[in-house]
């Protein structure tokens, strides 16, 4: 199960100006070890990158995230997919 490990405060924007709010995600693999990946919210519906980092436990994880700064995130809104709408019934 995916947790969020952190809220960045400033607005992110793509390179059409749109604001995105970004967060970091989290969740332990079948190896025990901590995967990382990044989620944005904004006009463009909901976007996530692939894993962004592997961590071998949650508080590594967590200062990861807290060491990500704003172009950091620009550069990985660039690398995000669409979120897709859940299917209802599956």
């Amino acid at each position: 199960m995916a947790i969020e490990v952190a809220t960045y405060q400033t607005p992110i924007v793509d390179k059409d100006g749109l604001t995105y709010a970004a967060r970091a995600y989290g969740a332990e693999n079948e190896l025990g070890l901590w995967e990382g990946w990044l989620e944005f919210e904004g006009p463009g519906g909901r976007l996530v990158t692939p894993r962004e980092t592997t961590q071998p436990n949650l508080p590594d994880l967590e200062y990861w995230a807290s060491g990500l700064s704003p172009v950091y995130l620009e550069g990985a809104l660039e690398r995000t997919e669409p979120i897709p709408p859940a299917v209802n019934g599956m």
